[in-house]
């Protein structure tokens, strides 16, 4: 393949560098949550195609919204009064000849499924309507699916974008993606069982120095009054404190939890919810607005300006490259020796077969005494290597091998 570009960047690791900001949000918060079923609702419409014809069609889910419902929140427990609403959109294939595909059932299926699995306090039925603004794709695109080459594994890229990815992560990054991990474990929960699911942690790093800010939400049945608020949140508190004290790359971490509390101000001056998400009457969410397909929102870095979620996994590089490359870095960061740092861009061009992107580039920032053409063959050997495999890849992403958020 001649259009791989392999060179060095002439620039400090981000580890190196004095001031590092990372965030992410969890498991519960509207954004992921969003992410997460559009995700889960490509996955099981492109099994269903399989199912159907044989083969993934023509779709597109990544246009979704959550807007927030309404609820009175109370010591004690409070009352949802308007649901959530769940609003599908862009585009899918609903007939292959005589074949008719039910889009519109198989998604809102997977929204009930994934929020039954998830989000312990909402009830599907109950908490959350649904809206289907799903349309038939244009005929240029849709035709893209029709041109399967004989012989050919792989379809033709339905855009024209970029994508970029890196290895390894850093201290900090895994820091804040742990920390959140955490807090939505299954232990976790059952040991507090009044903190809900929507989670946010922004890492802040300052040299060697770390600041965790947390916002989790707090379920009011559990909470009876302000005093047990603040005293469940102190042992929560010392909760984390303690998780990072064990788990930790740092010495020095300071961590802060739901810091617009304010005591003397009744449920207006705590972060109570009746669903253990903000979403239940405060926030809304979107698509592409949670985490990178890492796992984290790292600032300090070159990040893809498409949203993964929801796309289908077998033409839209905005999913494909995306998750690919940050893949490749990886690949490249454990099987070449003497790299700091890897960060790999995928170009495509629309209509051009995915495994031959426009450019691939492979960015280094290399160890102390290691030269560029002692690394630059293996570098180009695995890019070329799994760009040969990336029907394998894809593959994965249909039947959601490879996580997105």
């Amino acid at each position: 393949m001649g259009n791989v570009i392999v060179e060095s960047l002439k620039q400090p690791s981000v580890e190196e560098q004095r001031v590092e900001i990372v965030e992410r949000k969890g498991l519960g918060h509207p954004d992921y949550i969003c992410d997460s079923i559009m995700n889960r609702a490509s996955v099981e419409l492109s099994k269903e195609y399989v199912k159907k014809v044989g083969t993934i069609m023509h779709h597109n889910l990544d246009k979704g919204l959550l807007a927030a419902g309404e609820v009175e929140v109370r010591f004690g427990g409070g009352t949802v009064k308007k649901p959530m609403l769940l609003v599908f959109g862009d585009r899918a294939t609903f007939n292959v000849d005589e074949d008719v595909i039910p889009v519109g059932e198989i998604v809102v299926n997977a929204a009930k499924q994934w929020i039954k699995e998830n989000l312990r306090f909402v009830d599907p039925e109950e908490h959350m309507r649904y809206q289907i603004e799903i349309k038939k794709g244009s005929e240029a695109l849709t035709d893209i699916f029709k041109r399967r080459s004989k012989g050919r594994k792989v379809l033709g890229a339905n855009d024209t974008s970029a994508a970029v990815g890196y290895a390894p992560l850093t201290k900090t990054e895994k820091l804040v993606f742990e920390v959140e991990r955490f807090l939505n474990s299954k232990e976790f929960k059952q040991r507090h069982p009044e903190t809900g699911e929507d989670v946010k942690v922004m890492g802040f790093r300052r040299g060697d120095k770390v600041e965790l800010t947390v916002a989790m939400a707090f379920v009011d049945r559990f909470i009876d009054s302000e005093d047990t608020y603040f005293k469940r949140k102190e042992e929560v508190l010392e909760s984390i404190k303690e998780f990072v004290k064990e788990n930790s790359y740092f010495d020095n971490v300071k961590v802060e939890l739901n810091t617009l509390d304010k005591r003397g101000r009744g449920v207006g001056g705590v972060y109570l919810t009746v669903l253990g998400i903000s979403a239940d009457g405060a926030d809304c969410g979107q698509v592409g607005r949670g985490n990178r397909v890492n796992g984290v929102i790292p600032l300090n870095r070159p990040v893809s300006s498409e949203a993964a979620a929801g796309k289908n996994p077998v033409s839209h590089v905005g999913k494909i490259y995306n998750l690919l490359t940050h893949h490749m870095a990886e690949s490249i960061y454990m099987k070449v020796p003497g790299l700091k740092e890897v960060y790999v861009w995928l170009l495509s061009r629309i209509g051009e077969p995915i495994d031959k992107p426009r450019v691939a580039v492979a960015q280094l920032v290399l160890k102390p005494g290691v030269r560029m053409r002692d690394v630059k063959a293996q570098v180009r050997e695995v890019i070329e290597s799994e760009l040969s495999n990336i029907d394998k890849f894809c593959e994965d992403l249909a039947y959601g091998r490879i996580p997105i958020c």
